[in-house]
């Protein structure tokens, strides 16, 4: 073998080894994080699946929260994912449509997408302020649900936006071309050709926002959660129990730590619940709108 061939070898050897080193740390930092994850996860389901029970679902908290369920604060937070997703859902995807198809491309969208994308970066307590200061004091609507799935649907709006307008952009321009050369206007071309191509990521970032609301525990601190409320709520106007404060509640204060515990456990572990139904529910929404759209 002459010379260049060795150095020829060496150098695809090096590479190769390199090459392996590099897959092999990826791989086992991959490993890393699924394992810190299952690690969280078994944790919270070992200390919490000996709590949860038809009660514990079904009934209200008792006896200064040591005991009962957490049926009103399940309810609370279902309460404000549909209100902040019936103020979000809208507002965001007509900003997302407005910013990728009508506004003219210059300094002014590049900042409302800056501004967007610094809104999305906000800490959750800013927007828990906010809310309170202008839908619980300035607007009047107190310590309520409105104003809590006002202040959460703030929250979600940025993500709603920006998802809506990648989901725009990835739709070919040919089928924009294709709809107006066939006498369809922007709107309807819009309406029946683009947005139903794009629903599938839309539905699914709405979804996923939700998913990160439910969690959410200083905006609600602000504006709508009550620290005991063992019935439900009556109006829009009420206060309601929500299970990321009330976790919060049972985890830092109370009359008795050692028997609320155990019950700080099963809200964690209700609320993980949840959070993997709302993505669970996020795929099944995708590929059935995909679905749909493949049929059309």
């Amino acid at each position: 073998m002459n010379k260049s061939a060795q150095i020829t070898s060496s150098a695809s050897n090096r590479k190769r080894t390199s090459q392996y080193v590099a897959f092999g740390l990826f791989r086992l930092l991959s490993l890393c994080v699924v394992l810190i994850l299952f690690a969280i996860l078994g944790f919270i389901i070992y200390k919490g699946v000996g709590v949860i029970n038809w009660e514990f679902i079904s009934s209200a908290p008792r006896e200064g929260m040591t005991a009962g369920g957490i049926w009103p604060a399940i309810v609370g937070t279902f309460y404000l994912m549909v209100g902040s997703a019936l103020f979000a859902f809208p507002i965001g995807v007509m900003s997302g449509i407005y910013m990728n198809e009508y506004a003219p491309k210059g300094k002014l969208v590049r900042f409302i997408r800056v501004m967007t994308n610094n809104l999305s970066g906000i800490p959750s307590i800013v927007f828990g302020l906010f809310g309170m200061a202008l839908f619980v004091n300035y607007l009047g609507f107190g310590d309520s649900i409105l104003a809590g799935s006002l202040t959460l649907g703030l929250l979600c709006v940025p993500i709603v936006i920006r998802t809506t307008e990648e989901a725009l952009k990835a739709i070919p321009d040919t089928l924009r071309e294709g709809s107006r050369a066939l006498g369809a206007t922007k709107l309807q071309t819009i309406w029946h050709v683009i947005l139903p191509m794009a629903m599938p990521n839309v539905i699914t970032g709405l979804i996923l926002a939700l998913g990160r609301v439910s969690g959410e525990t200083a905006p609600i601190l602000f504006t709508c959660a009550a620290y005991f409320l063992p019935q439900l709520p009556q109006s829009v106007l009420d206060q309601c129990m929500a299970l990321p404060y009330h976790l919060y509640v049972i985890s830092t204060s109370g009359i008795d730590m050692e028997a609320q515990l155990p019950i700080a456990y099963g809200t964690a572990l209700v609320l993980i619940l949840i959070v993997l139904a709302v993505n669970l529910l996020a795929n099944a929404l995708r590929k059935y709108f995909e679905k749909k759209v493949k049929m059309h």
